[in-house]
């Protein structure tokens, strides 16, 4: 089956819920769309969201990639070659994840619709369900608690705080969800590279009563000599988020000591599929536990990284409400959500189906 067309374009859509981490307010969500069009008519689609702050590339230069004579020259090229197609995007964009990641996922969507199976199932399916953590970014104690109701009201057993801006409050709003909801929720921090080791190690220390699950990237990408000397106890808990790129940079976070126990992986940083298998390989090789991410996304490449969790046998957590608050999309369906838990829809590719 060969590949007919090759589209791309951009779009931009508010938020419902804008939100605060360490370093930056959000109200909309940045896409670009990639549609792969076979001779039969089958379309697989692709997203990508940049974010120039974590990985380096602006959502100008992925709609510009995307929409270049680079591209072109796939079609007539086999969809059963898609392997080699993301292979050959890597050498025309090293330096741009997120477009490659659009295109490993309308590659990986085309040919699962092409064979009529859910790529999960293509991989080998490891999970059936997992609960999602949904976020909330950095607010007031009276807000914090009141969207914790709310989403306890939908369901959520999982809760992700925004932290990093505040030690003092950051304490302060985990104490009194715990105080409010005693032990409904399951709660994880994320401070966004927003400490230094003397705050990573007091807010670990003044919330271990609390049950804490885990914490997300708590000092700067650079800082991993400061990092590996933390206390293995703190090391174990915390999860590598902007320090953790690609298979690359996953080598370097393993050398002994390590510094951490948990990896977050986001397609769009190390782009796509087939380099989050790359990190998750290393990860199981090493015993580290996986936790998949997201930006504020598409439905489309939320679900392609429930597909890539649900295939990894070190899954433990996903993080994948980044759909949640988009106030409209170009797709629907993708996964079943309920109360609290993701799991991918049994349709091909990965899923989903256009509006």
């Amino acid at each position: 089956m060969k590949i007919k067309a090759i589209r791309a374009y951009r779009k931009d859509v508010p938020l419902t819920n804008p939100y605060t981490i360490a370093f930056q307010t959000t109200s909309v969500a940045e896409n670009v769309f990639l549609e792969i069009e076979l001779s039969n008519g089958m379309i697989g689609m692709g997203a990508a969201a940049a974010s120039e702050m974590v990985f380096g590339e602006r959502i100008e230069e992925t709609i510009a990639n995307l929409q270049s004579d680079i591209i072109q020259v796939w079609i007539g090229r086999d969809i059963r070659h898609f392997r080699q197609i993301i292979r050959e995007s890597i050498g025309h964009f090293p330096k741009h994840s997120a477009t490659r990641t659009a295109i490993d996922l309308a590659l990986h969507d085309a040919f699962g619709k092409y064979l009529g199976v859910p790529i999960v199932d293509f991989y080998g399916r490891q999970h059936q369900s997992l609960p999602t953590s949904v976020t909330i970014g950095i607010k007031p104690v009276i807000e914090t608690l009141e969207d914790a109701q709310e989403y306890k009201s939908q369901g959520f057993k999982v809760l992700k705080i925004k932290t990093g801006l505040n030690l003092d409050e950051d304490i302060e709003r985990c104490f009194k969800l715990r105080e409010r909801f005693g032990n409904h929720f399951t709660i994880r921090v994320d401070a966004n590279q927003g400490y230094d080791t003397e705050q990573t190690l007091a807010f670990y220390e003044a919330t271990q009563s609390l049950g804490m699950e885990l914490m997300e990237q708590p000092m700067p990408a650079g800082a991993e000599a400061d990092m590996r000397m933390l206390p293995l106890e703190v090391r174990k808990q915390i999860a590598c988020d902007e320090s953790l790129k690609n298979a690359q940079s996953a080598i370097q976070l393993v050398q002994a000591p390590s510094v951490c126990g948990i990896f977050n992986i986001k397609l769009m940083k190390c782009g796509g599929l087939l380099g989050a298998f790359e990190i998750a390989t290393i990860a199981q090789a090493s015993g580290v536990d996986l936790f998949w991410g997201c930006f504020d996304e598409s439905i489309i490449s939320i679900s392609a990284a429930l597909h890539a969790a649900f295939a990894c046998p070190s899954t433990r957590y996903i993080d994948l409400d980044g759909s949640f608050d988009l106030a409209e999309d170009v797709v629907k369906g993708g996964f079943i959500l309920e109360n609290g838990e993701m799991r991918p829809t049994d349709g091909p590719g990965f899923g989903f189906e256009p509006l």
